[in-house]
């Protein structure tokens, strides 16, 4: 149980949502079943790739075992809305960073160039992914995503829908960043058949 309470130890986002949106004892009854539950997911899942771990054991287990603990104490809706909850605000405090490196000289045209980099250790075939990786611009990154560990994780231990969750955060990130466009058509989650980035000055 101690990588699993290591984990969960560092989801302290989602437990305060929790504990805003339940009573104090039933939020701490659901956080120890969670946990229960990810210590489970992570002796199913112990045989994947190093590289694919490195998604799953920081965020797609957990938040999926939180998610379904809470989903059969409290129902779908508020569970989801739990997760999303502490998505919004995980992802505000990042942006919020982004924003103020934005504003330093030539950091704009930096930011984008090491996307090229940064996409290919993240998002390796290592890692449970397969890509398209356009040829390089100037002032501009694009890469397509065709098969994904977070939705195909997700739809094995039955909640495809935190798939959106994670496309959004994409979005809530990298969408309003001063001087910069992050464009998308669509994503695996949504029904789409790729996950598009592009990523330009503008």
């Amino acid at each position: 149980m101690n990588d699993a309470k290591k984990i969960m130890k560092k989801k302290a986002v989602i437990k305060a949502e929790m504990d805003k949106a339940l009573p104090k004892a039933q939020s701490d009854a659901l956080w120890r079943e969670a946990t229960e539950t990810l210590d489970g997911f992570l002796a199913r899942y112990s045989a994947l790739p190093r590289g694919v771990h490195m998604h799953t054991d920081s965020r797609i287990l957990p938040s999926a075992a939180i998610y379904l603990t809470v989903k059969n104490a409290v129902g779908p809706e508020r569970a989801y809305r739990i997760i999303e909850d502490a998505a919004v605000r995980s992802c505000a405090e990042i942006e919020r960073k982004l924003r103020k490196l934005m504003k330093l000289p030539g950091m704009r045209g930096l930011f984008i160039r090491v996307w090229d980099p940064m996409t290919k250790k993240l998002f390796a075939s290592g890692n449970g992914f397969q890509n398209v990786f356009y040829p390089k611009k100037k002032d501009e990154y694009r890469m397509d995503i065709t098969a994904c560990p977070y939705c195909r994780t997700f739809t094995e231990l039955g909640c495809p829908e935190l798939t959106k969750v994670f496309c959004e955060n994409d979005e809530r990130i990298y969408g309003r960043l001063p001087g910069l466009r992050f464009e998308r058509t669509g994503t695996l989650g949504k029904g789409a058949e790729r996950c598009d980035f592009r990523l330009k000055k503008g």
